[in-house]
């Protein structure tokens, strides 16, 4: 138990999650290493790969000094360069090597945070995601973990964990991104608003409004006039907000209500998360 009560729900959720993934990763056979997932140029190994990597950071490890190939077409921007650094460093380990070393950086980050002493609102930093709250980074952590535990489960077909606490968190992430796609990106006129209508395992509906000033909020009130409004299950709103998969891959579970021009706009907004 940490000092601080408020964080433990994160850790929980973060545990169940990663404990998850190594399972998944112990009772894996040789081809299903290099199973392709929904993450761009990422295999089961790769996923894998990054979310040991993903720990170890977060354990403060020094980053692996490692130069990366140049054929690599998913590596395009600097954020995707400094994600493939852990990824590409791991391709050449053995199924073995892999599970021991997540298992043992599990042990480690475990440990870091049962002994954690700061408190929820202290500020920590990161390379990527810069300077944030610490219950903000948990929760950041918890996010990545859970996708990629169902990036693995959908490449491995052995589905899973859709309704977990962890589900709950990457909901509340998601949710948090949704504003600036849609305001900033999508270019969503004043004073309108757009309605995601989600079912399955996790059911919610949010409306995302555009202020007179062109400003993205999201909350849980419907909308009387919708300008778009999206109707799919728990499941594809993950994929399509992480940015998974394309809206026309998943066009049999998404119902699109509205101006079809800015809801192209939106779902076309969606980048993939690592």
């Amino acid at each position: 138990m940490t000092v601080h009560p408020s964080l433990q729900p994160s850790i929980d959720a973060w545990t169940q999650s990663i404990e998850a993934i190594s399972e998944l990763a112990s009772s894996l056979v040789d081809g299903e290493w290099n199973r392709a997932t929904e993450c761009p140029g990422w295999s089961v190994r790769d996923v894998v790969s990054h979310v040991i990597g993903g720990e170890c950071e977060a354990l403060g490890d020094p980053r692996p000094i490692h130069t990366l190939p140049r054929d690599l077409y998913h590596v395009t921007d600097e954020t995707t360069r400094y994600m493939e650094v852990q990824v590409d460093v791991r391709r050449h380990h053995t199924g073995p090597e892999m599970t021991s070393e997540l298992e043992y950086t599990i042990i480690r980050r475990s440990r870091q945070l049962r002994n954690e002493r700061r408190k929820p609102e202290d500020i920590v930093s990161h390379p990527l995601h810069g300077k944030m709250p610490l219950q903000d980074f948990l929760d950041w952590r918890v996010f990545d973990v859970w996708t990629h535990e169902q990036d693995l489960r959908r490449a491995l077909r052995r589905p899973g964990n859709l309704d977990t606490a962890a589900a709950h968190v990457a909901r509340d992430v998601l949710l948090g991104r949704l504003p600036k796609v849609i305001a900033e990106d999508a270019g969503a006129p004043k004073k309108s608003a757009v309605v995601f209508d989600v079912g399955g395992p996790v059911e919610f509906l949010r409306t995302v409004r555009v202020d007179e000033h062109g400003n993205g909020t999201v909350d849980s009130s419907p909308s009387l006039g919708p300008i778009v409004t999206f109707t799919t299950d728990w499941e594809t709103f993950v994929r399509l907000t992480s940015g998974r998969v394309r809206a026309k891959k998943v066009a049999d579970k998404l119902r699109i209500e509205g101006d079809t021009d800015l809801a192209e706009r939106i779902v076309n907004g969606f980048a993939p998360t690592h």
